[in-house]
């Protein structure tokens, strides 16, 4: 029943998708080609996601992520994040599994919504083409702009997020872990 009541978005699609192919089938073969289009990307970008998300679960101790990310990691905690997301590949979607990882191993609400803030509008790749088609100038001044207003971004949502309900988001992450590696066991 659980597994039911996670995937009942999922499901309520489908459903809707299943009775937009019987109104109309051109809709329903265009839903299902964009479907599998965004399927197949997914799978091309997310496995090695994963991958790296299981390296760093092994390999980056959590006392590491703590003391350069964590509470008290301050302006070094907050460029590193700015230069993680910076630095990243892929679409936003990838960076969500990062950030989850990022908050089970302690860092710091702020410095998780700066790098979420990165990833989005700070892309390294990104800042270059926007360069070659708008030149320079207003690139840095755009990215002048952008990084005081992730950092007070991310400052403001971690104030305005209590200390209790950051901690509930982190052990309700440990325990959906536990969970899946007790179903995958069965």
């Amino acid at each position: 029943m659980i597994t039911l009541k996670r995937y009942k978005m999922v499901l309520i699609l489908l459903v809707i998708s299943g009775l937009l192919w019987l109104w109309d089938p051109a809709v329903g073969t265009e839903i299902t080609a964009r479907t599998g289009h965004n399927f197949l990307d997914m799978l091309g970008v997310l496995p090695p996601i994963f991958i790296l998300l299981g390296l760093l679960e092994v390999w980056v101790p959590r006392e590491v992520i703590i003391r350069n990310l964590g509470d008290t990691s301050g302006i070094r905690g907050i460029t590193l994040s700015i230069l993680l997301g910076s630095a990243a590949a892929g679409p936003l979607y990838v960076a969500f599994p990062v950030a989850v990882a990022m908050l089970k191993k302690g860092a710091r609400f702020a410095n998780i919504v700066i790098f979420l803030f990165s990833w989005s509008t700070l892309k390294i790749p990104l800042l270059l083409f926007e360069a070659s088609a708008l030149g320079w100038s207003f690139t840095l001044a755009r990215a002048g702009v952008n990084i005081p207003a992730i950092i007070l971004m991310g400052l403001l949502v971690d104030r305005l997020i209590s200390s209790k309900e950051k901690e509930a988001l982190r052990q309700h992450q440990l325990a959906m872990e536990t969970e899946q590696a007790m179903g995958a066991a069965q």
